[in-house]
This record gives structure tokens, sequence and C-alpha cells, in this order.
């Protein structure tokens, strides 16, 4: 192969910027094509789970990532109205020391991946409004109408994907889940000025700490080293059809949190102004690829924000994407080809398919187990979550609730992406 492998990822998210920085290190071309003007401090908090660090650390981007983090060592269920402990689970020793679960700023986050992706040579195109996509000629047309063209196209265009319209033929909006969820930050200062001894209990602690009541749940954890600090609180969802997001009123959202445990609704009064935002989904896609084009994150399967793995899995996808196609390179320069690009892509979508699809029910799963009505199913959730021994069970004696279920924390957090697809490729091609 005389030239690299030119590879176009639309959209400079999270996910999009790993697929970059995955695929530069592969020795592929790259440009990212991103529609706003400007890289914006956008979002709040957001948590990289072992997972996710295991990719960064083979990436040599752990430093730069604790530079901006905390690194979580459990998450707690505490009850809602009087903040009695449940159940504190944490990582494992061996994945807090290797890869760590970080909580970061989602604008860090990015600022860190950007800053990555132009070191290695990305190149990175703003106001780059993607408005179709040309499948035969893998190639992309702008707003402006201009084309580009590459070996490759990857759509990382978020929830409201233009790509994903496209391979489908028809619009496909996300659907609203039923939940929203006030969102919002505050300094260390602020919480300090509360003078609370409990809320001091609580900054000083490096961990995220849910409260999970009925219909409703809040979490809290520090962001940008300890120096600020991210809530999150779900509720029903009453925004009116087709609002995605509005400035909410703190008065309201204090009078929905009423009643719960006090040293949340103390947090609360140091509110200066919050955001609403409703949460939403999108149907599994039959598929994520045609021809050379593929989607990734949440352009082909978002789900509920109920594990912290959303944007860990699209750090996955991309980088499974850029290993597969570095592999393919390789293959090719050396006349040993044995599958095509599209045959690479669907080995990608192979790997991750089911994992997404069993991640999806994780959240769903979590949505009972956090937002239970008082009463004797909540009793016997709490009585469980209590006696938790943080040991694999039998298959026959599998958890009620996946969230202390050993096995499958293993297997979400312990995965080893990277090593994966370079298994597969070995399966498939010999």
């Amino acid at each position: 192969m005389a030239q690299p492998l030119k590879i176009v990822i639309v959209g400079a998210g999270i996910g999009g910027l790993a697929c970059a920085i995955a695929s530069r290190r592969q020795g592929l071309d790259v440009v990212v094509l991103e529609r706003v003007e400007q890289l914006t401090s956008v979002g709040a908090g957001i948590q990289i789970p072992p997972n996710a660090s295991r990719i960064w650390a083979q990436y040599g981007l752990l430093d730069r990532l604790k530079e901006y983090s905390i690194i979580s060592k459990a998450t707690q269920l505490r009850r809602w109205k009087d903040g009695e402990l449940l159940c504190s689970r944490s990582v494992g020793e061996e994945l807090d020391e290797r890869w760590p679960w970080f909580v970061i700023h989602r604008a860090d986050y990015q600022r860190v991946l950007v800053e990555e992706a132009k070191r290695l040579g990305v190149e990175l195109r703003l106001k780059a409004d993607v408005q179709d996509i040309d499948f035969e000629r893998t190639g992309v047309t702008l707003r402006n109408g201009a084309m580009i063209s590459g070996d490759v196209i990857i759509g990382a265009d978020g929830l409201w994907s233009t790509l994903r319209d496209r391979i489908l033929g028809r619009n496909s909006p996300p659907q609203e889940t039923g939940d929203l969820a006030y969102r919002g930050t505050f300094s260390l200062s602020a919480l300090q000025a509360l003078e609370s001894p409990a809320v001091d209990v609580l900054c000083r602690q490096s961990m995220v700490t849910m409260w999970i009541g009925p219909e409703s749940h809040a979490v809290f954890y520090p962001v940008r080293c300890g120096k600020e600090f991210n809530l999150v609180m779900a509720r029903p969802d009453d925004l009116p059809p087709g609002v995605k997001t509005e400035e909410g009123n703190i008065q309201e959202m204090k009078a929905v949190f009423e009643g719960w445990d006090p040293v949340l609704t103390k947090i609360l009064t140091a509110f200066s102004s919050v955001l609403r935002w409703k949460m939403m989904h999108h149907n599994e896609l039959a598929s994520w690829t045609k021809d050379n084009v593929a989607l990734l994150g949440d352009a082909c399967h978002p789900s509920l924000p109920y594990q912290a793995q959303g944007a860990a899995m699209a750090v996955e996808d991309g980088a499974i994407i850029a290993t597969l196609l570095g592999l393919y390179q390789q293959a090719h320069t050396k006349s040993c080809q044995h599958l095509t690009l599209r045959e690479t892509l669907k080995l990608y979508e192979s790997l991750q398919k089911s994992r997404t699809t069993t991640l999806h029910s994780g959240s769903v799963s979590n949505q009972h187990l956090y937002h239970l009505d008082d009463g004797p199913e909540q009793e016997e959730r709490d009585r469980l979550l209590k006696a938790a021994q943080w040991q694999e069970k039998p298959d026959e004696e599998a958890e009620p609730f996946i969230w202390i279920d050993v096995r499958y924390q293993k297997a979400v957090l312990g995965r080893d992406a990277v090593g994966d697809a370079r298994k597969k490729w070995e399966e498939v091609t010999g």
C-alpha cells in the first residue's frame, strides 16, 4: 500500500477523538470533521471507568488525564431519605492500580484528547457540517458543497447522527426515556461556604456518591482535582416534546428533592444555576456499517446513562476500529490481505454489538434498581445490597442486581478492547 489509509471521522466528541488518536497511532491518515465553529467547554462531569482508562494507558495518556482528574476509589449507594449507606463498590485492587476509575470534567477530557490528536498529526476541521454521504465514492458532502473523500468514513456524530439517518435511509431521531436530569457544578469554596461538616466530609472523599429513591436519584463526585464538584439529579421527564434542554428553576428543583438526605438538600442550596436536559436513547440498529462506512458511540448504541459506560463504549469502539484498520493496512502492505475493508468493519461490529446490547440491558436494570418506590421490593433491594459479599457466584446463583454481580462487573470493567480486536483479527485471518 503506497499511501496510508485515509480515515474521515465525522464528529469531534470523545468517541471521534478516541478513534482519531488510535488511528494515527496505527499510522493511518486522519481528518476529523466537526460542525461547530470552535470547541468550547460543554457538559459537566464524566466518568472514565477502567475499561476506558486501560485504553488510554495503552496510548500513553493516563498521566495527562491525571492532571485534571480525581481517581475514584469507590461508588457508594445511599438511601434517599437519610443517606444511609447501602453499598460501596470499588473496582478492585488490580484495576485501581493499573487502570484507574477517573472522574473528570468533560471539557478537560475533550481538551486533552484534542491536544493529543493534534500532536499526532490529526487534521481537525471546524465548521465542517456534514449533510450527506456518497457510499460508492466513500465521501461526505459538507453544507458548503465541498466533498471530503477517504477510504473509510466513521460516523461519530452522536445521538442526533446524520450518518445514521443516511445508513438507514430515513430519519431516525432518538426516543425519550421518560427521565430528565438537572445538571450543574459547584466550586469547592462554594460548598465550604455552606459550613456543613457533613458536606465537608463528602468533599474530602475521592469517590462517587449516589442517593437512590422513588423515581429519582442523584450522583455527586469531584472533578478538576477536587476544585469543583459535579451533581446530576435524575427525575421523571416533564419537558415538552421536542425540547432537549432548558435552564432549570432552582426552587422547583429543590421542591422535587424536598425530604431527601439533609446532606444532599444542603448541597442544593449552593446552586446558582441549573440545566435541565432530557435523557434520550435510540432503538438498536440492525447494522452499524454500510460499505466502507461505520458508526460508533451514541450514533449507533446510545443508552440510558446509568452505568457510566456511554463514553467508555465510544472509546472502545474507536480503539477497536483503529486497531483493526491498522492490522488491515499492515496485512495489505505485506500482500497477505485476507479481508476487505467492509469485512474489517464488520469485525468491529461483531466485537461490540453483543457487548453494547448487554450494557444497554444493564442500564435498564440499574434504572429499576435506583428508582424503586419505598415498600417491600425496596426493602429487599436494600437488604441484598447491604449483604453483598463481592464474590463470584455459580451461574445458577446469579445476583438479582448487576450492580453487585462480580462476574458482570469484571466483564464490563476488565475488558481489554485493543487486545480483543487483535485476537479477533488473528482468529479470522489465521
